[in-house]
């Protein structure tokens, strides 16, 4: 071997070096990896809600919506629909600005604000994925059904005025305070005619995340 000829091995500290590059590496993507499990997490709700409308359609003609308000009384029920609904809230309606800054942060407590948004889905999912879905659905789901309840949850609740739209920085697609579904479903489910349960420590800290981010009020 010639004096200006390279030893055929890396040195100890370039593979140092090498490793510290990849160890970063890795840790740069390894958050990343965690989201085809939630995208996949979310379309697998969705595509349940379609399956069991589109059953439903089959067997009994027109689709029909569930109602919070009359529930079963079953905690596993009232989890599964306020998990198919806050699913759905994330991927459709919180993409619409004004049904963002009209949703309160305690619209878990509401149950007619449930109510609404739980049929509001129900329509949506006949317009777009049901047996009998047309672009007429689809234009009353735009034009009628969304701005209806965005409306009314705005009167009802009273959460929502300009000076306090979220900024355009915020995470629309945040259902706010989505940590309280086990509560409150236990509560509709065994003991609704009663007070439900009141906000936790971490719900408020959940809040306070949301309005650190640009959320109304």
């Amino acid at each position: 071997m010639t004096g200006d000829q390279h030893p055929p091995y890396a040195s100890a500290t370039a593979l140092a070096g090498l490793a510290h590059e990849v160890e970063a590496l890795r840790r740069a993507v390894d958050p990343l990896r965690q989201l085809p499990g939630r995208v996949d997490e979310l379309a697998k709700l969705l595509a349940r809600v379609a399956d069991e409308l589109a059953d439903h359609t089959a067997r009994s003609g027109p689709p029909t919506a569930p109602s919070w308000l009359m529930l079963p009384v079953d905690p596993d029920t009232a989890r599964q629909v306020l998990a198919e609904l806050t699913a759905w809230m994330g991927a459709v309606y919180l993409r619409y600005p004004d049904a963002a800054a009209s949703l309160p942060d305690c619209w878990l407590w509401h149950p007619d604000v449930v109510e609404e948004l739980l049929w509001l889905m129900h329509a949506w999912c006949a317009a777009y994925q049901g047996p009998a879905a047309s672009v007429s659905l689809v234009g009353d789901w735009h034009d009628r059904y969304r701005p209806g309840v965005v409306r009314r949850i705005k009167t009802t609740a009273g959460t929502c005025s300009l000076e306090n739209h979220p900024r355009p920085d915020r995470d629309h697609s945040t259902v706010p305070v989505a940590e309280a579904v086990e509560p409150i479903a236990g509560w509709w489910a065994r003991h609704r005619d009663q007070p439900p349960p009141g906000p936790t420590d971490e719900h408020y800290a959940a809040a306070a995340r949301l309005q650190r981010g640009g959320l109304r009020r």
